[in-house]
């Protein structure tokens, strides 16, 4: 006869406060889309088809727990869902900046920031891991760790890719030179007179 212990996933304050930190500023990021000008750029087919593909999915998902109150399948299914969703939001700019042979443009801010927010997630793993003397914190809640790991993995790609790979060329006053041709945010007007006014 095989003995079974049940052992919680651990999911403490801080996870929770994170996941409704990031719903809300992604909310507040996607209702500016809507109010600010965009020009002529739009949302891509290929995106409008994954996110209905992923809504429709998780969706169904829903309905299936449901009755079930199969909670913990659906919040698994759900972790999945967002390590897949966080790849496809990196790999695009990974394969851009290769084409480009550059990272000119683009923050490496937002990098730094999440790199140290996923060691740190790494450190916190290990920390509660060390103090309940299991390692249940790194496979239990699996989705976790692969997200951490994703996000270490594309940051270190990044960095890489701004700091070694393409490094920006610099002019005598620091000021990086760019190469490329970059289009301007705003036409300038045929009017010229119109713009003092």
């Amino acid at each position: 006869m095989m003995l079974f212990i049940l052992q919680m996933i651990p999911v403490a304050a801080n996870d929770v406060a994170f996941s409704l930190h990031a719903v809300a500023l992604t909310s507040f990021t996607v209702f500016q889309v809507f109010i600010y000008e965009r020009g002529i750029q739009k949302v891509s087919k290929v995106c409008i088809s994954i996110t209905a593909v992923v809504w429709t999915a998780a969706i169904v998902c829903l309905i299936i727990a449901w009755p079930k109150s199969d909670w913990l399948w659906l919040i698994d299914v759900f972790n999945s869902i967002q390590v897949g969703m966080t790849a496809i939001k990196y790999i695009p700019q990974a394969i851009m900046n290769f084409r480009r042979k550059s990272t000119i443009g683009w923050s490496i801010g937002n990098i730094l920031l999440d790199l140290t927010g996923g060691v740190l997630n790494f450190g916190q793993m290990g920390v509660q891991s060390i103090d309940q003397h299991t390692l249940v914190n790194f496979y239990g809640n699996i989705g976790k760790t692969l997200l951490s790991l994703e996000t270490v993995f594309f940051d270190v790609l990044f960095i890489i890719q701004h700091y070694v790979l393409y490094p920006a060329k610099k002019d005598e006053n620091g000021k990086a030179i760019i190469s490329e041709r970059v289009a301007p945010l705003i036409r300038p007007s045929d009017k010229p007179e119109e713009d003092n006014v």
